[in-house]
């Protein structure tokens, strides 16, 4: 079995409360909150705790909330590896409105990064990547830090013998889209990221796949996992290309299924399983985390009993 390192350069100290109304002008009255360490990669390696694996988080942290987090984090039991940065850790904000089920989530900046703060991080992480690992990129970049850093820990991966599997977004993910090689071992987007990447639209699975295979034989990356919401989600790789498809579920909350997705995918590569296996097992992840509140993540219970209704077939 290999170890999992996750990276999170962007984490976010998430507050999440409901009310029964939003509106503009008066003081709203919100019910008791819940605060969560976030951010990608910490999502990642909490949802991993959650499916009965382990990994290590290396994580940027900064201030008191750097500190706050730190020790939310390692209360989990999770094995944290903290990089100290200037200023604090962002935080974020969701609030339930009750009388329309409607989510608002509200993501306040971070701090912006300098490059030796930047060189500084790639010094410390260097010695974290380990010979036939699996390494998860997850989550936004911050300010500062250049847009392909991800290209940078791929190569530092490869050298090592280890394998990076990134799930990013914006100017990063164009940045990832592009990559010269070597190859990410495993790229996540959706069907919007995809969309806003390439400029073309995709209606069906096929297509996305298309598209898929299109960047697998450019040498961006050797496997592709691109989702379609609650339709599905499609797997590429030079060999293969299929579409996983969960049983109809009710969403609570959206937030954390990408990254149950990212941690049930790592998990079952790291045990040895196929491309196939780990993203019909990442599906019922995503599944199982929309059906929990708020910025809560999967269950495995719930994993397990989705895991039996996903249906595979070649697209």
């Amino acid at each position: 079995m290999s170890d999992i390192l996750t990276i999170t350069l962007n984490p976010a100290f998430d507050v999440s409360t409901s009310v029964g109304t939003v509106e503009p002008g008066p003081k709203l009255r919100c019910n008791e909150p819940r605060f969560d360490p976030g951010g990608g990669g910490v999502n990642v390696s909490r949802a991993i705790l959650r499916l009965g694996g382990q990994s290590k988080a290396f994580v940027a942290l900064g201030g008191d909330t750097g500190n706050t987090f730190h020790t939310m984090l390692q209360a989990e039991g999770i094995a944290v590896m903290p990089f100290e940065i200037k200023g604090n850790t962002r935080q974020s904000f969701a609030v339930l409105e009750t009388s329309t089920d409607r989510q608002y989530r509200f993501q306040l900046p971070g701090p912006v990064w300098p490059p030796e703060q930047v060189a500084a991080m790639l010094a410390a992480l260097k010695p974290e990547i380990t010979s036939g690992s699996i390494v998860v990129m997850s989550g936004s970049v911050p300010d500062g830090v250049p847009a392909d850093i991800a290209r940078t820990v791929n190569q530092m991966a490869t050298d090592a013998g280890a394998r990076l599997i990134l799930d990013t977004s914006g100017a990063a993910l164009t940045a990832a889209a592009s990559n010269p090689g070597p190859p990410f071992a495993l790229l996540r987007m959706d069907g919007a990221e995809a969309t806003e990447v390439s400029g073309r639209s995709f209606a069906s699975p096929a297509e996305l796949a298309d598209y898929g295979l299109d960047l697998v034989r450019a040498g961006v990356a050797g496997q592709l996992v691109m989702s379609m919401g609650a339709t599905g989600t499609v797997g590429v790789s030079e060999d293969e290309r299929f579409f996983c498809q969960p049983p109809r579920l009710e969403t609570l909350s959206a937030i954390g299924a990408g990254d149950s997705m990212v941690a049930a995918i790592a998990l079952e590569l790291s045990r040895g399983g196929s491309l196939a296996d780990a993203v019909r097992h990442g599906v019922a992840a995503a599944g199982s985390a929309v059906l929990t509140p708020a910025t809560e993540l999967c269950t495995k219970a719930a994993a397990d009993e989705i895991l039996e209704k996903v249906v595979t077939k070649e697209v």
